[in-house]
């Protein structure tokens, strides 16, 4: 059982230990009883604000931010919390005066390391003691330690309350709420929520850290499954992917670029459903296996998307979507691009002149219905100076908007880029066209030379 120890100029005293979250709720009913209302549905209503914030994200540093405008001037007349991490760093300072510039202490600035033997208070709460209630500010000798005096100095304190943020074993980093008047002392009542609420936020901040672990893995995992890009010649090809940015899963959104035997180049794009794992496993096999349909016979597109809808039952995958086409022509042009849609988006084409327009009329069935659909093949001379545009639903859908309204915006947005290079063109598509990226995006633009 943990105890917190007062720190001042009379020595130490040991505080009674924190009672759990239940407990202090408890606790608080009760001084109802005793005639202290005001005071427990104040702190009732703190721990419901401190519910809501802990739960409405899965970015740590955000919460913590939150957390402390929260409990300023609630609890404390300024707040700060500092994180460990591969660096010390500052990631909330949160004074009740918004007069008060907090510069040079500012968040987002790195610490200096702590001293694993140094006895100042803040070193001594990040090696796992505290919480800590701190009365007397002696000086400190380390690094780290200094800085806090100084930031103590600045902005002024009578009472400082140090709470370890700590999580299975491990801190995460120190909450620190300061009270400048000795007319508000730090009770054993305010002692008890303000761990809770720094138990709260370690919890918060813990689970955020592994989600954001489990997400990067698994958009390693979907990138690593993309090919990289193949050599064209004088022609330009840049591609993307982005993944959602609030989903753990990945999808199964994909683009592929190769050059067959007869040194046609073959390009594609396509959109496995589901958003899990096994679509990114059913990506991959998609895309493999058209790439050794492609490879292994010299027909239409539409011959190579017809033999890989007979396959889907044998892949084992799911319903898909694929745009599978080549683009064909001598050295110098002129350059044809022939495609088959198998239930995809259409391509779009970007003239030098800032004119768009989408190819192809309806597409064809999508793979994977176990329905036998003709398969169907359409051609367009490329002009030069032309940028041929593949992509996924992500770039175009928005909630609550129709898909017209996204596929007009991505002309207008393209029709602005006629002359930038396709590098800068992805970059530019991606940034306008997705605010927030509630799905996956692939991107696949190719330029045919002015000259050609």
């Amino acid at each position: 059982m943990s105890h917190s120890v007062r720190v001042g100029g009379n020595g130490l005293s040991v505080v009674a230990p924190p009672r759990p979250v239940a407990e202090t709720e408890a606790g608080v009913v009760g001084a109802m009883a005793d005639g202290e209302s005001e005071t427990a549905v104040a702190g009732l209503r703190l721990l419901a604000e401190v519910s809501t914030v802990v739960g409405s994200s899965l970015d740590g540093e955000d919460v913590l931010r939150r957390l402390a405008r929260l409990v300023v001037p609630e609890l404390a007349d300024w707040c700060v919390v500092d994180l460990i991490g591969e660096e010390m760093r500052r990631v909330a300072l949160v004074h009740r005066d918004p007069d008060v510039r907090p510069a040079p202490y500012t968040a987002g600035m790195t610490l200096p390391a702590p001293d694993p033997v140094a006895a100042s208070p803040v070193e001594r709460v990040l090696a796992g003691e505290g919480p800590l209630v701190v009365t007397d500010f002696p000086a400190a000798r380390s690094p780290l330690g200094r800085e806090h005096r100084q930031l103590i100095d600045a902005f002024g304190a009578h009472t400082e309350v140090l709470v370890p943020l700590r999580v299975r074993g491990r801190v995460l980093g120190v909450l620190g709420l300061v009270r400048t008047s000795p007319e508000r002392p730090v009770t054993d009542e305010d002692l008890g929520l303000i761990q809770d609420i720094a138990h709260r936020a370690a919890i918060a901040l813990d689970n955020a850290r592994l989600y954001a672990s489990v997400r990067g893995a698994a958009q390693d995992f979907q990138r690593a499954l993309l090919p990289h890009l193949p050599d064209l010649g004088p022609l330009e090809l840049a591609a993307r992917y982005l993944p959602a940015q609030d989903e753990v899963e990945v999808g199964g959104d994909w683009y592929d670029a190769f050059v067959l035997p007869d040194g046609a180049a073959a390009l594609a794009v396509g959109d496995v459903c589901g958003h899990d794992q096994t679509a990114a496993v059913d990506m991959s096999k998609l895309q493999n296996m058209l790439r050794a349909l492609a490879w292994d016979r010299a027909e239409p597109p539409s011959g190579i998307v017809r033999r890989l809808d007979v396959l889907m039952d044998l892949l084992g995958a799911k319903t898909a979507t694929a745009v599978f086409g080549r683009l064909h022509g001598p050295d110098g042009g002129p350059w044809s691009w022939t495609w088959s849609n198998a239930g995809h988006l259409p391509p779009l084409l970007l003239t030098p002149d800032a004119r768009t327009r989408y190819l192809g009329g309806d597409p064809d069935l999508m793979l994977g219905t176990g329905v036998p659909m003709p398969r169907t093949d359409r051609t367009e001379t490329l002009r030069p100076g032309c940028t041929l545009l593949l992509y996924s639903d992500g770039l175009v859908e928005r909630r609550g908007e129709s898909l017209s309204r996204g596929m007009v915006r991505l002309r207008q947005q393209l029709a602005l880029r006629a002359r930038e290079p396709v590098e800068t063109l992805c970059d530019a598509l991606l940034e306008s066209m997705v605010p927030q990226r509630g799905d996956d995006v692939v991107l696949l633009a190719l330029r045919v030379p002015e000259g050609g």
